[in-house]
């Protein structure tokens, strides 16, 4: 059965493309949000009073905006995955040690999900905290996990998400993508060159269990302007390998 097929409750989708909306935009009124969901104004209106209702919203004078609880459910998702405990003290090595930005990701329905950012005293400011969702042929850590997924799940995450491009310099091509997931398997790390984030590289590495499974992925990303030449290509691979070797030993021995 296809996503298409999938049967689907239309008052909740309604409700999840509000909550979306409102996420997006940082906060919207009623009129607004109908327009863009092509909606009734009635329709939008009550759905909103009933997430108020349950705290999941609030109405500052007429702008909804997405509400604390949300937070709540966010971190217990996050925390009762063991992933995020073990690589979190790495990724804050790694931005200590190197000044950047250090991030670890997992997969979930096709997508990035951050778990954890650390910020490295130089660090650049970008989109990335922890939910953020991102393409994963886009990103380092992204092509990181995709290259240890099995190849069918590759091609549902693709027919699924598609392969967009993000900037001038994103994978596009299925094939070009399936070589470049090769040779990240073969060296065991991944390079993005401007290809989420235009200005910005990153270089990302896989988190596997002990039969093989990836978990997700870390990365170390700045400005083209500091990553590059060796420093790019040799020194943070190095220092990507040495965190993912520690994860690697504690989520096997923990």
């Amino acid at each position: 059965m296809t996503d298409a097929d999938t049967p689907t409750v239309k008052s909740v989708e309604t409700t999840f493309r509000i909550i979306e909306a409102l996420h997006e935009r940082g906060g919207a009124g009623v009129t607004e949000l109908a327009s863009e969901l092509s909606a009734p104004k009635s329709t939008v209106h009550n759905h909103l009073q009933t997430l108020e209702r349950n705290e999941y919203v609030v109405n500052d004078e007429g702008t909804y905006r997405v509400g604390s609880r949300f937070l709540e459910l966010g971190a217990h998702a996050r925390d009762r995955r063991d992933i995020y405990e073990v690589a979190r003290p790495e990724v804050d090595r790694i931005a200590e040690e190197t000044g950047e930005l250090s991030g670890v990701v997992v997969e979930e329905h096709g997508r990035g999900v951050f778990l954890h950012r650390a910020k490295g005293e130089n660090a650049v400011h970008v989109d990335t905290y922890a939910g953020k969702r991102i393409y994963l042929h886009g990103a380092a850590l992204g092509k990181a996990v995709l290259a240890h997924l099995p190849e069918a799940r590759v091609d549902d995450v693709v027919d699924r998400h598609g392969l967009p491009a993000l900037t001038e310099n994103t994978i596009t091509d299925r094939q070009v993508l399936r070589e470049e997931l090769a040779q990240i398997r073969e060296t065991g790390i991944a390079f993005d060159d401007e290809e989420r984030l235009d200005g910005l590289r990153s270089v990302g590495a896989a988190i596997t269990s002990e039969d093989g499974d990836v978990l997700g992925a870390v990365s170390v990303a700045g400005p083209t302007s500091r990553l590059r030449d060796d420093r790019f290509r040799e020194e943070l691979p190095a220092v990507v390998r040495s965190a993912v070797n520690v994860i690697d030993l504690n989520v096997t021995y923990s």
